[in-house]
């Protein structure tokens, strides 16, 4: 008998991840283990734990393919200034916003916290 996959505590909750490595990455794994849908946006080049440990395609590495279940992901060049509004528009959609980055290089970027709250309170 196959039971049917009940929704998670976070049903409903939308995060948008920027975070790499693997301690972002693992947090945002675990919203969306719960029920979160979580979009993961990454660099054309790609999370650099694509190409960390053993993988049967190459940019799939197992560190990569675990920490990124229950995601979905986009490619967007955040250092391209047409990046900007696709970002911020998901940040209004957004109930969680996740990064790893240190602050001055959010602020280059121009996804400052004051930005972004501003964004929230339209």
């Amino acid at each position: 008998m196959v039971s049917e996959a009940k929704p998670g505590p976070l049903a409903g909750i939308k995060v948008l991840d920027l975070t790499t490595v693997v301690l972002g990455p693992l947090a945002t794994q675990i919203l969306g283990d719960l029920g979160a849908e979580v979009v993961k946006i990454e660099p054309p080049e790609g999370d650099i734990m694509r190409y960390a440990g053993p993988a049967r395609h190459r940019g799939m590495g197992h560190v990569f393919l675990n920490l990124n279940r229950n995601k979905r992901s986009l490619v967007l060049d955040l250092k391209r200034p047409e990046a900007a509004p696709i970002v911020l528009a998901l940040v209004a959609q957004s109930d969680v916003f996740m990064h790893n980055m240190r602050p001055q290089a959010m602020a280059r970027l121009g996804f400052a916290w004051e930005r972004l709250q501003q964004i929230k309170l339209l």
